[in-house]
């Protein structure tokens, strides 16, 4: 079973064209939010270059246990795009959606595998620097395993 799982890993890392990591990281865990329950978070973040300064935020995101094993996913923020020489922007950035859903349950020796499909709409004005100006789709697959008291999860995007 041991090496079974480090198969399963290495082939993962192996056909990933890269490895991200977004706010502070771009990883997640198949674990839904638990059914007919939320989370509801705010938060910012901003990036900066010589050419601009981008902000996100102050931006809402609300998770939803919508079923067993599935948790709806949504993310409205207030966008600002500072060039360096221009005139600022401010508005409605672009608005991420995403199901996170697990077909996998964890066992003793089993992890527990989901995915966490999310589409980000194109609702910020691309032109004025308040959105990418495309829909865009991410469909990762993540793996969690509990060994009491550590657990251990990842994956990724190919």
């Amino acid at each position: 079973m041991k090496a079974l799982l480090v198969l399963l890993a290495l082939t993962l890392i192996g056909c990933s064209r890269t490895l991200l990591a977004g706010p502070p990281f771009q990883t997640d865990d198949p674990d839904p939010v638990p059914y007919e329950h939320y989370e509801f978070y705010t938060f910012s973040l901003a990036d900066s270059t010589r050419l601009e300064t981008d902000t996100f935020g102050p931006a809402t995101e609300f998770n939803w246990g919508a079923g067993p094993n599935v948790q709806l996913h949504l993310i409205v923020p207030a966008a600002a795009a500072f060039p360096s020489d221009g005139s600022p922007a401010f508005g409605l950035g672009d608005i991420e959606t995403g199901i996170k859903y697990r077909f996998i349950p964890e066992t003793k020796h089993r992890p527990m595998v989901g995915t966490f499909t999310m589409f980000e709409m194109p609702t910020g004005n691309a032109n004025r620097g308040l959105g990418v100006g495309q829909l865009w789709a991410r469909i990762p697959i993540w793996i969690q395993k509990d060994f009491d008291p550590w657990t251990t999860y990842g994956g990724g995007v190919s």
